[in-house]
């Protein structure tokens, strides 16, 4: 079976991409880079060599393939405007083809804005933070789609591997000052990112539709845990500096709503109906080897 990527070379999708090679699908993935290109056919993934603002670069792979993700996002000016057009293109694919595709769409659970103590789950009335507010149209244009089996996927803050948001810690550590969003007394929804592909996998083997699937691992640390357990695996004393909201939003804008956000969403249903669970025990128990592995990233 047929599988289409896109953002197949980055962080989250990489993963997903992997993981549905090794469950034996052929993977095709689009990337603008002939360097990466060569990356994704070391891993026996068929490089697509195009671009989200272009369709037409990918457009006849994705009409053939039984299933489609959309994983990849292009950070910038116009990037509500590429999603948008990516979301149009591979909507209208799927309306087009004679069997029914399934389409993923990779949205998060900053959809839920902060939720403070009280467990959150796909049944929760949203309330998006600034930086994702676009994204509930787009969330019910793919549910809605015609001729389509449409799921849409809400990642936590996605670690391990190639080290995501949690990657920005390990830089800090390393440079001898970790920057905290906040007061660090706040929660942040987790998941690994082998974890979270094995949810794309299931979800698309699932034959369900019209659903919604929150990815979040069980661990539940402090922003202040997590930071401290960062600053232990490099030597000497890295210093964790703490910036309230307003002053880091000057420097980031909308982005430092979404560093001290405050979570806690649980996965029950994805746990339920697709048969998913988190194998990794949470980033604070295993932190050396999430750091060890950011850091052999940096070679690359």
């Amino acid at each position: 079976m047929d599988v289409f990527i896109t953002g197949a070379t980055g962080y989250i999708g990489f993963n997903i991409a992997t993981t549905f090679r090794r469950a034996g699908y052929r993977v095709y993935g689009l990337t603008r880079s002939e360097q990466k290109a060569q990356w994704l056919q070391q891993q026996e993934i068929i490089p697509v060599i195009g671009d989200m603002k272009d369709p037409d670069s990918y457009r006849e792979i994705a009409s053939q393939s039984a299933v489609i993700i959309h994983a990849g996002i292009d950070y910038g000016d116009d990037t509500i405007a590429i999603d948008q057009t990516t979301v149009d293109t591979l909507t209208q694919i799927c309306k087009e083809e004679e069997s029914p595709q399934t389409f993923i769409y990779t949205s998060g659970c900053w959809m839920h804005g902060n939720t403070g103590c009280e467990p959150a789950d796909e049944s929760t009335p949203i309330n998006p933070i600034d930086i994702v507010q676009w994204r509930p149209e787009i969330e019910q244009q793919v549910l809605q789609g015609t001729n389509v089996n449409s799921l849409v996927l809400r990642p936590g803050c996605v670690y391990g591997k190639r080290g995501g948001m949690t990657g920005q810690w390990f830089e800090g550590a390393v440079n001898g000052t970790i920057n905290v969003v906040g007061d660090g007394t706040n929660f942040w929804t987790m998941v690994h990112a082998e974890d979270l592909a094995d949810a794309y996998l299931l979800a698309a083997e699932s034959g369900r539709d019209g659903e919604v699937f929150d990815i979040s691992d069980r661990s539940r640390y402090t922003v202040r845990q997590m930071a401290e357990a960062v600053a232990q695996c490099v030597e000497g004393d890295p210093e964790i500096n703490y910036i309230p909201t307003e002053e880091a939003a000057k420097n980031i804008g909308v982005t430092a709503e979404a560093m001290a956000i405050d979570q806690h969403i649980v996965s029950t249903k994805t746990e339920r109906q697709l048969g998913w669970k988190p194998n990794h025990r949470g980033f604070i128990n295993d932190v050396q080897i999430y750091f060890d592995a950011w850091k052999a990233h940096q070679k690359d």
